[in-house]
């Protein structure tokens, strides 16, 4: 990203002139002064409720997207073609069928399959229906085979009808995004 020429030599833009020296430019472009952005990044959801297992943590089938900067969201996971550090978050609405059968609900981004971050509510005691939960971390991924995916947890009372949960009119609340942190 050097100017071309000042004075007859090369500079990049945090050079400085020496005391008693001026400079004049004689040939820069536009991408020697643009910001960095934060691509590749993505967000998707899912579009209606999916039925899940009590008390087993579960991939969300997310199947919408709302962008994808780089195409590198396919099948649940988000698998970035650069390296670097990239801000993950998602979100999950869990529902356990009854009024007062949800015990806990847990949102979780899994890095390569394994667990990497979650977020829980525990409503022990003073169960409810449906809970939101969300998460987001700071994941680095190598460029290459690096994936990350999201995962949901709900845990019944009765043990039946538990999901992620879509509400009509509201169907981006079972969220999954990330993008490239600028390094």
């Amino acid at each position: 990203m050097a100017i071309t020429t000042i004075n007859n030599r090369a500079i990049n833009r945090t050079d400085t002139a020496a005391s008693g020296e001026s400079w004049t430019a004689t040939s820069a472009t536009a991408s020697d002064f643009q910001a960095s952005v934060n691509t590749p990044a993505f967000e998707a959801y899912l579009s209606s409720t999916q039925s899940i297992s009590d008390g087993v943590s579960t991939k969300v089938n997310i199947d919408t997207e709302n962008f994808d900067t780089n195409s590198n969201f396919a099948s649940n996971k988000f698998t970035p073609t650069i390296a670097g550090k990239y801000f993950v978050y998602g979100s999950v609405v869990g529902y356990a069928g009854a009024l007062t059968d949800l015990i806990s609900s847990q949102a979780m981004i899994y890095k390569n399959g394994s667990y990497h971050a979650g977020g829980e509510t525990n409503y022990n005691g003073n169960l409810i229906q449906r809970s939101y939960n969300t998460v987001s971390t700071i994941v680095e991924m190598n460029g290459s085979s690096d994936y990350v995916e999201l995962y949901g947890f709900v845990n019944g009372n009765a043990g039946g009808g538990e999901s992620f949960y879509v509400q009509v009119g509201l169907a981006k609340c079972n969220l999954f995004g990330g993008y490239k942190i600028i390094e």
